[in-house]
């Protein structure tokens, strides 16, 4: 199975994570910027894809992360995705930002959707605090939310858990 690692980043921690789960997944690609990617075409090759997204447009309804994301995300609806899986992890700050804790995540899953991706990956929003997020789904947020702000103390943790999830998840990795 071949697994992508792909992030945007305005402030380098989402790239800095990407290269920690990286070392996590042995059998995953090294991580690419979304910003030097001439086009999404290899997408279509991967089995499994793993997106980082950071939210820095907080409380917007479209355009959420502020990054290369927002530019491609009807390209990635348009693509056929069928049987890729496909995960995401995002950064916020649930303590100054706690009304859109990693909002971003979901606006990424929903186009992903779109192109028909197998959507692997979520967490149980129980050990997190905050207010709000767009990102939820029932009782799970679409994604691995990280805050490496407030809550960097637990990223480890979470990054450790959520690479052993996606090693059942996205067979191949290891």
């Amino acid at each position: 199975m071949s697994v992508g690692i792909y992030f945007a980043t305005t402030t380098g921690k989402t790239e800095d994570i990407a290269d920690r789960l990286h070392k996590l997944l042995k059998g995953s690609n090294p991580p690419k910027d979304l910003a030097e990617l001439s086009d999404l075409s290899e997408f279509s090759s991967l089995d499994g894809i793993i997106c980082g997204i950071p939210t820095w447009n907080t409380g917007a309804d479209s355009e959420r992360s502020g990054t290369a994301w927002d530019e491609v995300l009807e390209e990635i609806g348009s693509l056929n995705l069928n049987n890729k899986k496909v995960a995401i992890f995002g950064l916020g700050d649930s303590s100054t930002y706690t009304e859109n804790f990693c909002d971003a995540m979901e606006e990424l899953h929903s186009y992903f959707i779109k192109a028909g991706a197998s959507m692997v990956g979520y967490v149980n929003k129980d050990t997190y605090t905050f207010d709000e997020s767009k990102s939820l789904i029932g009782n799970f947020f679409c994604g691995l939310p990280l805050d490496e702000d407030s809550e960097s103390d637990l990223t480890d943790s979470r990054l450790n858990s959520w690479a052993d999830e996606l090693k059942i998840e996205m067979p191949g990795l290891e």
